[in-house]
C-alpha cells in the first residue's frame, strides 16, 4: 500500500534526495520548504504524487497549517520525517544569544513540536513511522560545533522516550544519524561564529578545514534515502540506525572509551548510594525497576 510522507527540508540535501527517492518508489509526499518553488520540478515530474507546502519550522501556526492542509489533501500522514536543519561552527563563548537560539530552535524545539502535532492523527491511525534526521552528532561531541550538538544530543534523548511512549500504539521511531554525507552541510548551510583568540588549534582547524573547501564526505544521500525508503517496511527498524562508515568508526570508538571509563570510575559510582540501596538490583523491586528503564 502507498505511503503518505511528511517531509521537512524537501528542497535540498538529504532532503532532496529522500523525496525523489519517495516519489519514484511511487509514494506521495507533503513536501515542505521555506521556498516551494524549488520542488516544482518534482510536481511536473510526478503529478499527483507531491503536495509542496511552505513552511518556516519554527512557526507554530505555520506547522499546524501545514500538517492540517496534509490531512485534507491526502487523508493521512504515514511517514513523517523531521529532516529541516542546518550546522553551525564556532566555539561555545563566540556564539551570540540569537545563533543560540536559532540552532535550537531549527533543530531540536521544531522536531519536538512537528512530531507533537502528528502524533494525534498517528495515534487514531494506530501506525506510523516517525524519522528524527540527527547525526552522529547527537552520539559523539566534537569542539566546534558544539551547539548544533547539543540540539542533536536532545533530539535522540527525546526520541529515545518518545518511541517507548507509542510503541504500544503502533508507532516506530527511528532516529537517523548519518556521518558526514556530500549535501551542503558543510558548504552553503554552514554558519559560523565569530573568531576570537585562543581557538586557533582547536575550533579554528575545523573552521578552516570546513571553507576550505577539502572536506570531502564518505556519504552518497541518494542512497542514504533509498535505505530509509527502505527501512519503513521493516517489520523491526531500529531505534538507532548511523548511516555512512565514517560514522561508524566514529561511534564505535567513543562507545569503546565511554564503557572504558564507566568501568574505570564504577566503585566511586557506586560509593554514593544510600547504604539501603546494597542489592537493590537483585531483588524484584529491582527488576522490575531495570524493566522499566529498559
Amino acid at each position: 500500500m502507498e505511503k503518505i510522507w511528511f517531509i521537512t527540508g524537501s528542497s535540498r540535501g538529504l532532503g532532496r534526495s529522500l523525496t525523489a527517492a519517495v516519489l519514484a518508489k511511487g509514494d506521495k509526499v507533503a513536501a515542505t520548504a521555506r521556498n516551494p518553488a524549488q520542488l516544482k520540478d518534482f510536481e511536473d515530474q510526478y503529478p499527483g504524487q507531491l503536495l509542496a507546502i511552505q513552511l518556516d519550522v519554527t512557526n507554530q501556526e505555520q506547522i499546524n497549517a501545514a500538517i492540517k492542509n496534509t490531512i485534507q489533501h491526502f487523508g493521512r500522514i504515514d511517514v513523517l520525517v523531521n529532516n529541516a536543519g542546518f550546522g553551525i561552527t564556532g566555539a561555545v563563548e563566540a556564539f551570540t544569544n540569537e545563533q543560540v537560539s536559532s540552532q535550537l530552535d531549527t533543530n531540536l524545539r521544531a522536531p519536538i513540536a512537528i512530531t507533537r502535532a502528528v502524533l494525534p492523527y498517528m495515534r487514531k491511525q494506530r501506525s506510523g513511522h516517525i524519522l528524527q534526521i540527527s547525526s552522529i552528532g547527537g552520539r559523539v561531541g566534537s569542539g566546534g560545533v558544539s551547539v548544533y550538538q547539543a540540539a542533536k544530543f536532545g533530539l535522540s534523548g527525546f526520541s529515545e522516550g518518545l518511541a517507548q511512549e507509542v510503541a504500544p500504539l503502533g508507532i516506530k521511531v527511528i532516529v537517523i544519524e548519518p556521518g558526514g554525507f556530500r549535501t551542503d552541510w558543510a558548504g552553503d548551510s554552514m554558519t559560523y561564529a565569530k573568531e576570537i583568540e585562543g581557538y586557533e588549534d582547536t575550533v579554528g582547524k575545523r573552521a578552516e578545514f570546513f571553507k576550505s573547501g577539502d572536506f570531502v564526505p564518505l556519504g552518497d544521500p541518494d542512497k542514504a534515502a533509498k535505505v530509509m525508503v527502505d527501512i519503513v517496511e521493516h517489520p523491526q527498524p531500529p531505534l538507532h540506525l548511523i548511516l555512512g562508515s565514517e560514522g561508524l568508526v566514529i561511534v564505535k570508538a567513543s562507545e569503546t572509551a565511554k564503557m572504558a571509563e564507566l568501568e574505570k570510575w564504577a566503585e566511586v559510582s557506586r560509593s554514593t548510594d544510600h547504604d539501603e540501596a546494597e542489592n537493590f538490583f537483585e531483588t524484584e523491586q529491582g527488576k522490575a525497576y531495570l524493566q522499566l528503564k529498559k
